[in-house]
């Protein structure tokens, strides 16, 4: 397999109403086999979530991760992704996410670290004409002066790569740290000691409202690779509404790292 560019591929944008964590994690799975099996153009889907949720990372153990009567005390779903990585505190309004699926020839013969610089250098070159000084930080972050805006995971399966990005627009710190064990960790390592304090690096270094970011982010990545308005097929939303039931909503799958 040769390597091959982002213009030698005639990519697809999905941005949809709003759907629950399940379906964000099913729809993942479905469109990356779609595209390998070359049944879907490579597609950047633009996430729109309709519940709270934490996100943790195929591998990563649920109870290490989460700490599950704060979750359920603040209403808040936990789901696992097919990616690796770490977890991934969501709060609808608060949070920019989107997916790439596209052919694994993009990536092809590159280490993880220069896959991930590749894919997230688009939105880099995006978050600077916002005014941010984004940068990518190894392996699978991407950071300004202000701190850390985004975390990236990858899979590969089949012929496609996933890899999808969740950024932080304005996040509730003191939900995240009853949540997320490690977030307790960490915000006490950077000496973060107010249970309210809020961490919003792309409203404050952009002063843009939420969806006037993604307007510029989709603007961006339309100018540099090509990108054309598509929708999700009532095969595929079929597709993820069955994985969604069958895996994705299932205490199984969610704990199938205890």
């Amino acid at each position: 397999m040769s390597r091959t560019g982002w213009h030698e591929h005639d990519w697809q944008l999905i941005h949809t109403d709003a759907q629950s964590p399940a379906m964000h994690m099913a729809l993942d799975e479905v469109l990356t086999n779609e595209v390998s099996a070359g049944r879907r153009r490579p597609t950047l889907r633009v996430w729109e979530w309709a519940d709270p949720a934490v996100v943790i990372g195929r591998f990563q153990s649920l109870r290490n991760e989460v700490d599950g009567d704060a979750a359920a005390g603040h209403g808040i779903q936990v789901v696992r992704r097919i990616s690796g990585g770490g977890a991934m505190f969501i709060e609808p309004g608060n949070t920019i996410t989107y997916s790439i699926c596209g052919p694994l020839s993009l990536v092809e013969g590159l280490s993880f670290q220069q896959s991930y610089e590749l894919m997230d250098r688009w939105v880099i070159e995006a978050l600077a004409e916002l005014g941010v000084a984004a940068s990518y930080q190894p392996l699978n972050d991407i950071t300004s002066p202000a701190g850390k805006i985004a975390g990236a995971a990858q899979a590969r399966k089949g012929n496609a790569v996933l890899h999808h990005v969740t950024m932080a627009y304005d996040i509730d710190t003191g939900k995240m740290r009853d949540v997320l064990r490690i977030g307790r960790e960490k915000l006490s390592d950077k000496g973060t000691t107010s249970a309210a304090k809020r961490v919003d690096p792309l409203r404050s270094q952009t002063g843009l409202p939420r969806a006037a970011v993604i307007e510029r982010m989709i603007a961006a990545f339309r100018r540099n690779h090509g990108l054309r308005d598509d929708h999700l097929t009532p095969d595929e939303l079929g597709q993820a509404m069955r994985l969604a039931e069958a895996k994705f909503e299932t205490a199984e799958w969610t704990a199938v790292v205890p």
